[in-house]
C-alpha cells in the first residue's frame, strides 16, 4: 500500500536514514541499507542506487537486482533509462518500462521480472552525481506521493554520497548535467570586445546544503519564516529605492519578484518538505529542484523568464536562510577572476576590484545594456547570452575569454591555454607599445596634426588622459551618473562629479554631452506616462525627454555651469533632430547661468555650445543650425542604426550593415564638407572612430578629430603616424566616386599597398 502522503512517506523513510547516515559502518554498507529501508517504505521489489563514477553511471547498491551485478553494471550517460535521467536530470515514471525508446536491457542484473520502473536523479550543486530506482513485478504507474517522497530522498543521499567521498570531482563541475572534466568551449555575443583570463566566480555565489535531514522540524519551520520576513523587508527597500534591473525592466522584475516573495503557495510547498523532515535549506532547495524540471518543460519565453524569476528568488531566499548574504563583490575577489551572472546592473559591476576582475560572462544580457555601457568604460571584456553558463561552469574553473571573437573556454588544456596566452602576450606587447608612443603626437607622415580624444563617463576614466597621452575628452557621458544611481542625483552631487573631472584634465579640453537617458537606457526613478516603446532608440529620449522634464536639464545645467566657474565649459546636447531643440537647450542653459550670475556665483569664461548629429534629418538643417553652434560631433552608434534602419542591438543584424558601406562615408564626407564651408569645427565620437581601418577611412572624407575609447587611442594613433593623409584623401575621393562592390576589401588593400598599421 502506498503512504498516505508524500510527508509520511518519506518522514518514515527519512527517520529511518538518519540513523544510517549516523551508523559508523562503511559508506557501502549505509548504501546498501538504504536500498532496503526504500523497497520496504514504497512496497518495491527492487531498490538500486546508480553512481557517478569515471563518466559512467556504476551499480553501487541493489535491493532486488542481482550482488553480482553491483560494481559490475555500468551505463554511459544518456543510456538506457538510468543514463537518460542523469543526462537530462528528469524524473521518469513508466508502468512497463519496456514501452520507453530509451529502454536498454541488462541481462546481467536480472531485471528481466520487473515492468514498472520509476527512478529519480541524485543531484549535487545542480548536477546529476547519481540515480535512485525503483522497480516493480507489477505494471504500474508510482504515486505522485511516492515519487515525491523517491525526490526528498534522493537529496540526502546526495548528502550521503558527498560526505562518504562517492562524488566523482574528477569529473568536473557537473558531468550528470552536461559538463564533463575536459575542455569546454562556449559561444556568445560579443559584448565588449577584450581577452581575460581567470578564475570562475559566480556573481551569486551558490550555496550547497550540507545538512538535509532535520532534528527539529518546528525550529526549521522558524528559520525559513524568518528568511522570508528578511527577504520580504529585501524586496520592500528594492521597491522603494526603485533601483534594480537594466534597460526599462525594473519595474516588471520588481513587481514580479515582489509577487513571489508574498505567494503563499511558495512558502506553503517549502513547509510541506520541512513536514517531510528536510531541513530549511534543504526545503529550499527542495522546491527548487521542482521549479528547475519544470522549466525543462516550458516552451513559452514569458513563463520561462518568470520561471527564472523564481529561481533568482529562492537563491536569494537560500543564501539569507543560510546566512551567506553577500555578493561575489562584497566577499571581495582574491585573485584575477571572471565574473559569471545572469545579468548585472551597472552599480553592482562597480563594486568590483577592476584589477582582478579580468572579465564578465552574461547568461543574458545585450548590447544596449546598462552594465555594457560601463563595462566598455572601465576597459572589461564582456560575452553575453552564454545561456548554459551555469551549468556549463563550476566555481573556481580555469576560464579563458575571447570576447573579441564570442567565445569562452572553460577548464583549457595546456594547449588551449599555451595558445591563448601566446596571443594575450601579443596583444599585452602591443599594449606596451602603444604604451610608449603616449607622448608622441598623432601627426601623419605627410605632416598633418590630428586630433585624438576619448570617450569617458566615471571620474575615473579621466586618468586615461595621462596613460594614452589623448588630446582630451572628446565625449563625456554625463548618463552614467544617472545610470547607477538609485535616485535622481542631487545637483551638488553632479556638480562635485564635473568639477573633479575638469580639474583632473587640467589643460585639455572636456567636452560634456547632456544627459542622453530614457529608450533604452531608462531610468527606475524617471518612466514615461506613454505605452511601451516598440523601437525606444527612436523614442522618448536624449534631448526630447530633457526638453520635456526640464528640471532634469535645469539641474545638470546648473550643475556645469557652476562646476566650470573661471574655466571654458564645452557642452553638447544629444539627438538634435532639429534646430529649434538646439535652441531650446541652449536656452535653458543660458537661463541658468543668468541665474547664478545674479547670486555672486563663479562663471565659466565662455560656454561652448555643441550637437551630436545622429539623427540624419538633421543633415538637410544643418544651414540653418551651423551659425548657431560652436562645433558638431557625429556619433557614428545611432547614425548608422538610423540610416539602415536596422537595431544595431539585434543579433541578425549587427554584422549586417557595414560601418566602411558608401552610404555612409558619403553621408559623413558630405556633413564634414558642409561643415568647413562654415567654419564649424567638426568630429566623430562612436565605436566607428575606434578601429583603425575605419579610422582611416573617416580621415579619408576629410575628418581630422576622432573621440574614441581610451584602449583605441593606441592602435588609431599609430595607424595615423604609418599614413599619408593627402594620398589617402585622393584615393578615398576616387573609391567614394565608383564604390567597389566590397569597399573594406578596397580599403584593405590600399592600406597594405601603402604600409598603414590597420592590425
Amino acid at each position: 500500500m502506498p503512504p498516505t502522503s508524500s510527508a509520511t512517506a518519506a518522514r518514515e523513510i527519512l527517520v529511518r536514514l538518519h540513523d544510517v547516515m549516523a551508523s559508523r559502518t562503511n559508506a557501502q554498507a549505509k548504501l546498501n541499507q538504504v536500498t532496503q529501508i526504500i523497497g520496504e517504505a514504497l512496497h518495491s521489489e527492487v531498490c538500486s542506487i546508480y553512481l557517478l563514477r569515471e563518466g559512467v553511471l556504476e551499480l553501487f547498491a541493489t535491493r532486488g537486482l542481482k550482488q553480482e551485478a553491483v560494481h559490475v553494471t555500468k551505463l554511459a550517460l544518456g543510456e538506457g533509462l538510468t543514463g537518460t535521467i542523469a543526462e537530462k536530470t528528469e524524473t521518469l515514471n513508466l508502468a512497463e518500462a519496456t514501452s520507453h525508446p530509451d529502454f536498454v536491457h541488462n541481462p546481467e542484473t536480472g531485471e528481466d521480472l520487473y515492468h514498472s520502473f520509476a527512478g529519480v536523479p541524485i543531484v549535487r550543486a545542480e548536477r546529476a552525481v547519481g540515480v535512485l530506482t525503483v522497480q516493480h513485478v507489477d505494471q504500474r504507474r508510482y504515486a505522485d506521493i511516492e515519487i515525491e517522497a523517491l525526490q526528498t530522498v534522493a537529496m540526502v543521499l546526495a548528502e550521503l554520497i558527498a560526505g562518504a567521498g562517492l562524488i566523482d570531482e574528477t569529473q568536473g563541475p557537473g558531468s550528470g548535467s552536461g559538463r564533463d572534466s575536459g575542455s569546454v568551449r562556449m559561444t556568445g555575443l560579443k559584448l565588449v570586445e577584450g581577452m581575460g583570463q581567470g578564475r570562475a566566480v559566480f556573481h551569486q555565489p551558490r550555496v550547497i546544503v550540507e545538512h538535509t535531514v532535520a532534528e527539529d522540524i518546528e525550529a526549521e519551520r522558524h528559520r525559513v519564516y524568518s528568511a522570508f520576513d528578511k527577504m520580504r523587508d529585501q524586496i520592500d527597500r528594492m521597491m522603494s529605492q526603485a533601483d534594480f534591473g537594466v534597460a526599462g525592466e525594473h519595474q516588471d522584475i520588481l513587481a514580479t519578484y515582489k509577487m513571489f516573495a508574498y505567494d503563499e503557495g511558495w512558502r506553503g510547498r517549502i513547509n510541506d518538505a520541512i513536514d517531510s523532515g528536510l531541513t530549511a535549506e534543504a526545503a529550499i532547495e527542495r522546491v527548487q529542484q521542482r521549479t528547475r524540471m519544470r522549466m525543462r518543460e516550458i516552451d513559452d519565453p514569458l513563463l520561462a523568464d518568470r520561471m527564472h524569476d523564481l529561481e533568482d528568488l529562492s537563491n536569494r531566499l537560500l543564501r539569507i536562510v543560510s546566512g551567506q548574504l553577500g555578493t561575489a563583490a562584497q566577499l571581495g575577489l582574491r585573485q584575477d577572476s571572471i565574473l559569471i551572472a545572469r545579468n548585472l546592473g551597472p552599480a553592482e559591476l562597480l563594486e568590483y576590484d577592476r584589477r582582478r576582475l579580468k572579465g564578465v560572462i552574461l547568461q543574458e544580457g545585450s548590447l544596449t545594456a546598462h552594465v555594457v555601457i560601463v563595462a566598455r568604460a572601465m576597459g572589461i571584456p564582456v560575452l553575453g547570452r552564454v545561456r548554459d553558463a551555469r551549468r556549463l561552469i563550476a566555481e573556481g574553473d580555469m576560464l579563458l575569454l575571447n570576447a573579441s571573437e564570442g567565445n569562452a573556454v572553460a577548464r583549457p588544456n595546456p594547449q588551449i591555454e599555451e595558445a591563448f596566452e601566446s596571443r594575450l602576450s601579443v596583444t599585452q606587447k602591443l599594449r606596451a607599445e602603444y604604451a610608449a608612443m603616449r607622448d608622441l603626437p598623432p601627426e601623419s607622415r605627410d605632416g598633418r596634426r590630428l586630433m585624438l580624444m576619448v570617450n569617458a563617463g566615471l571620474r575615473d576614466d579621466v586618468a586615461a588622459l595621462d596613460t594614452t597621452g589623448a588630446d582630451g575628452i572628446g565625449l563625456f557621458r554625463t548618463e552614467f551618473e544617472f545610470l547607477v544611481s538609485a535616485e535622481l542625483p542631487k545637483r551638488e552631487r553632479q556638480q562635485r562629479v564635473y568639477r573633479d573631472v575638469m580639474e583632473t584634465a587640467g589643460d585639455k579640453p572636456v567636452i560634456f554631452r547632456t544627459v542622453d537617458v530614457g529608450g533604452d537606457k531608462a531610468l527606475p526613478y524617471m518612466t514615461s506616462d506613454e505605452i511601451e516603446e516598440e523601437n525606444p532608440a527612436m523614442g522618448w529620449r536624449a534631448i526630447r525627454l530633457a526638453l520635456e522634464r526640464d528640471a532634469l536639464m535645469k539641474a545638470q545645467a546648473s550643475a556645469l555651469v557652476e562646476a566650470a566657474g573661471n574655466r571654458v565649459l564645452q557642452v553638447m546636447f544629444p539627438m538634435i533632430s532639429e534646430p529649434w531643440e538646439f535652441d531650446e537647450a541652449r536656452a535653458l542653459f543660458e537661463e541658468q547661468r543668468e541665474r547664478l550670475a545674479k547670486r555672486g556665483k563663479p562663471q565659466p569664461l565662455t560656454i561652448k555650445y555643441g550637437a551630436m548629429l545622429e539623427v540624419p534629418a538633421l543633415a538637410e538643417a544643418l544651414d540653418i543650425l551651423l551659425p548657431k553652434l560652436d562645433f558638431l560631433s557625429i556619433g557614428t552608434n545611432d547614425l548608422t542604426q538610423f540610416l539602415f534602419a536596422a537595431d544595431r542591438a539585434h543579433p541578425k543584424l549587427a554584422e549586417r550593415f557595414d560601418w566602411l558601406s558608401p552610404a555612409i562615408l558619403r553621408f559623413i564626407r558630405r556633413v564634414v564638407r558642409t561643415c568647413d564651408e562654415a567654419g564649424v569645427p567638426v568630429g566623430v565620437c562612436g565605436e566607428m572612430g575606434g578601429r583603425p581601418l575605419e579610422a582611416m577611412a573617416l580621415i579619408g572624407v576629410g575628418l581630422d578629430r576622432l573621440s574614441i575609447t581610451p584602449a583605441a587611442i593606441g592602435p588609431v594613433k599609430a595607424m595615423i603616424r604609418s599614413l599619408d593623409v593627402g594620398a589617402l584623401r585622393e584615393a578615398m575621393a576616387e573609391l567614394l566616386a565608383r564604390p567597389p562592390v566590397a569597399m573594406r576589401a578596397a580599403l584593405t588593400d590600399w592600406a597594405v599597398a601603402h604600409d598603414v598599421r590597420i592590425a
